[in-house]
């Protein structure tokens, strides 16, 4: 009877010793913008779409266009998706690097920050 019960304790610590758990981490976060340049006329935006998928729930998600910033709440979702357009500033000279920075925040608290560009070209 003691064999059995070693050996099924054995087999027991083995079979949890084979599959991997999944640990904590930050949000996974992806930015795919329509045009990598933009005029540099007043009436120019940058447009695109964002999304951020956690595992444990998402918290808080930010997107930051040049010098704008606008953040919704997560609702504990796994997955967030949205399409952006954002207008920026007017004088802005050909070859500035206009930021666009995302960042995310899960329900047990991990961040996550991706950010690229846009480059302002002459109209």
């Amino acid at each position: 009877m003691t064999r059995l019960l070693v050996a099924a304790c054995g087999l027991g610590l083995a079979i949890g010793c084979l599959s991997e758990r999944p640990r904590p981490a930050p949000p996974v976060l992806a930015i795919v913008i329509d045009s990598t340049t933009i005029h540099a006329g007043p009436h120019d935006s940058v447009t695109g779409s964002v999304s951020a998928a956690d595992p444990d729930g998402l918290d808080s998600i930010w997107l930051q266009v040049d010098t704008t910033r606008v953040g919704v709440d997560g609702l504990f979702e796994t997955v967030f998706e949205r399409p952006f357009r954002f207008g920026v500033r007017s004088g802005l000279t050909p070859s500035t690097q206009v930021p666009v920075v995302l960042e995310a925040r899960d329900v047990v608290g991990f961040r996550s920050r991706l950010d690229t560009f846009v480059t302002v070209v002459a109209p």
